[in-house]
């Protein structure tokens, strides 16, 4: 689902108003509140489910905070209204993997292909 990857890219570039644009006027929060060290490194999409009128999409997403590699797994609602498709709300699954912390010799984990020292180390 288009919308789904859409505002993954969104939270990676820490797009707030494209994200509360694309959330459904009746889930919407007031403000919405980013954490910027948090780099998004991946999106996996692992089920989607589309009706008329919703949507389903299960997803995992990589992360990378504090040197430390993990996920965020949902599965995420959507709904379908004047025209458009909008972000409902989500329920919080576990991840698939324990969070890891690469080594700084090690390829970095966001596939920039650099030595994860002179990479995502150093944000």
């Amino acid at each position: 689902m288009l919308l789904m990857r859409s505002r993954y890219t969104a939270h990676a570039l820490v797009e707030r108003a494209y994200l509360l644009e694309t959330w459904h006027p009746n889930f919407r929060p007031r403000q919405l509140d980013l954490d910027a060290r948090v780099r998004w490194i991946g999106l996996d999409i692992i089920d989607s489910e589309q009706r008329e009128q919703s949507a389903i999409v299960e997803f995992e997403a990589s992360l990378l905070l504090d040197g430390e590699v993990s996920a965020m797994h949902e599965r995420s609602d959507f709904g379908f209204r004047q025209g458009r498709w909008f972000y409902t709300s989500g329920e919080q699954l576990a991840a698939s993997f324990v969070p890891w912390k690469p080594g700084r010799n090690r390829d970095c984990p966001c596939g920039s292909g650099r030595k994860f020292k002179r990479c995502c180390a150093n944000d």
